[in-house]
């Protein structure tokens, strides 16, 4: 515990919802490339299953933002989805096979232009 109080609050909610959105791009994807001929109540159950890990990093992260490193409800949503196509393009590159678009650039793009948007008045 001491080496995680010794990070920033703002950084302790980064990391956890990067870890959390770990876990939640492979409850949503994951049974498309491993439980692609199982019944998809079976991938359901799974995906639940790796969603609960999501949930139980992705709660603390929201609550240490939003009430100890001051990070108002906008900024919180931003992040995560920042953070979602942070963790997505390596996921569908790498782990999916699937090629790299440049629309995710531009996606990106348009990210970092909410980022400014939503950060500007803190």
């Amino acid at each position: 515990m001491q080496l995680l109080s010794s990070i920033p609050l703002s950084w302790q909610t980064v990391l956890l919802l990067v870890a959390s959105n770990v876990f939640m791009t492979f409850a949503w994807y994951g049974h498309l490339k491993n439980l692609a001929t199982a019944p998809w109540y079976t991938a359901a159950v799974v995906s639940w299953g790796i969603a609960l890990f999501e949930y139980l990093l992705q709660v603390p992260a929201n609550r240490i933002g939003f009430q100890q490193a001051g990070f108002t409800l906008g900024q919180l949503k931003i992040l995560q989805e920042v953070v979602t196509l942070s963790v997505f393009v390596p996921f569908a590159v790498f782990y999916m096979g699937e090629s790299f678009k440049w629309d995710y650039v531009w996606a990106a793009a348009c990210m970092v232009g909410a980022v400014y948007f939503i950060f500007r008045s803190a």
